[in-house]
């Protein structure tokens, strides 16, 4: 079974590229991504919701046109393995997830994806070749539709430029850019 227009072993040397190594997480998520693309209606312009920052993403950003950087993909950081594509006006689409009741017959994935063992315990060659095996049928996939909150497009708006250090910023964060009242992850080391 495909992946997209890739065959697995193709699917893995694309992930290997864009992702350093290649995940279970992203061949799973990739077959995850297939399966909620197929119920979509023919034609319909779609967005995705992913529930977790792990692998998913990547599986999304390789198959479809949606992505991070377009805005056409939204992250939920609820630590769930699972990925929804919905219709950009309507929000009706189809989630898709990892389900643990079809792991039973597939050890490595289920010890894989629950940590039974520490990774370096684990075999990866025997986890691939499981979710070769698998496909998609270790996936469940549901209709949903997207609360109208969650539709709305971003915006950019204006732009201002920021009292303390000079940079530019949207408006909509007031008159002293986030950095700057202290939302910054690092300290800036002029040397």
């Amino acid at each position: 079974m495909n992946i997209g227009k890739y065959t697995f072993d193709e699917f893995k040397e694309v992930v290997r590229k864009f992702h350093g190594y290649v995940a279970p997480g992203i061949i799973i998520g990739g077959y995850m991504v297939e399966k909620a693309k197929s119920a979509l209606p023919e034609g319909v312009i779609f967005d995705a919701a992913v529930e977790t920052v792990w692998c998913l993403p990547d599986a999304i950003q390789l198959l479809t046109p949606c992505t991070i950087g377009n805005g056409w993909m939204k992250i939920f950081d609820f630590g769930k393995f699972a990925l929804s594509l919905y219709d950009k006006t309507d929000g009706k689409g189809f989630r898709a997830h990892l389900d643990i009741s079809k792991l039973d017959s597939r050890p490595a994935i289920k010890t894989w994806f629950l940590k039974l063992k520490p990774r370096s315990e684990q075999d990866t060659g025997k986890i691939l070749e499981e979710i070769r095996l698998a496909a998609d049928s270790i996936c469940t996939v549901n209709r949903i539709v997207i609360r109208p909150e969650y539709l709305a497009r971003r915006e950019k708006n204006s732009i201002s430029i920021c009292k303390l250090c000079g940079e530019a910023f949207p408006s909509y964060h007031g008159d002293i850019c986030p950095a700057c009242k202290g939302q910054s992850p690092y300290v800036i080391n002029e040397q």
